[in-house]
C-alpha cells in the first residue's frame, strides 16, 4: 500500500473507537437518531480513509506501472472499485 500508513491507521483507529462507542450506545438503548448520527460520522471517516488509499493507488500504482498493459489493468481495477463505491 502506497498511502500514508500513519494517516490511514489514525483514521481506522478513530473509526474503530467510534464503532466501540456505537456498540455501547446500542447496549445502553440510546436514542435512535443519536446512534444514526454516530454511524454516519463513522462512515465519513471510512470514506475518507478509502479516498486516501485510492488516491495513493492512482498516484503510485497506476503512475508507476511498468507497461501500458499493467497500467490499463490498474485503471480498470480502479474503475471497478469506483463503480462499487458509487452504487
Amino acid at each position: 500500500m502506497m498511502a500514508d500508513t500513519k494517516t490511514v491507521l489514525r483514521l481506522l483507529k478513530t473509526a474503530r473507537g467510534q464503532l466501540d462507542g456505537i456498540i455501547k450506545m446500542v447496549e445502553d438503548d440510546r436514542y435512535c437518531i443519536d446512534i444514526s448520527q454516530q454511524l454516519m460520522a463513522t462512515e465519513a471517516i471510512l470514506n475518507r480513509t478509502n479516498k486516501e488509499i485510492l488516491a495513493a493507488h492512482l498516484k503510485h500504482c497506476v503512475q508507476e506501472a511498468s507497461s501500458p498493459e499493467e497500467r490499463s489493468q490498474k485503471i480498470d481495477e480502479f474503475v471497478q472499485t469506483l463503480g462499487r463505491i458509487l452504487k
